[in-house]
């Protein structure tokens, strides 16, 4: 199993940034079952004060090669193109085996 983690930052300009949050969680949650291989996805919008991360994401997938055919899914590539990119100043991951 592969875990895939990303933190994003929210644009400083974006006007709603909470609701933006919550669109971005329902979008990506619901590619489960959707995408083969996929297994897990969780946006946590509510971190920490100490959270230097506007919103992440903590997803499972059932290999490698899963992953890299969900980075490329038309499903995926139309809520990171739509959705989360224009809303974001910067963004990290982290991917491992588990």
């Amino acid at each position: 199993m592969v875990k895939h983690m990303i933190v994003w930052k929210f644009k400083d300009e974006l006007a709603s940034k909470a609701e933006r949050a919550a669109e971005i969680k329902t979008a990506l949650e619901g590619l489960v079952g959707k995408i083969d291989g996929l297994l897990e996805m969780h946006i946590l919008t509510e971190g920490l004060p100490c959270s230097s991360g506007d919103l992440m994401m903590d997803s499972s997938f059932e290999s490698a090669e899963a992953l890299a055919a969900y980075q490329k899914h038309p499903l995926h590539v139309g809520i990171a193109d739509g959705l989360v990119r224009p809303s974001m100043a910067s963004r990290l991951s982290f991917d491992y085996e588990v």
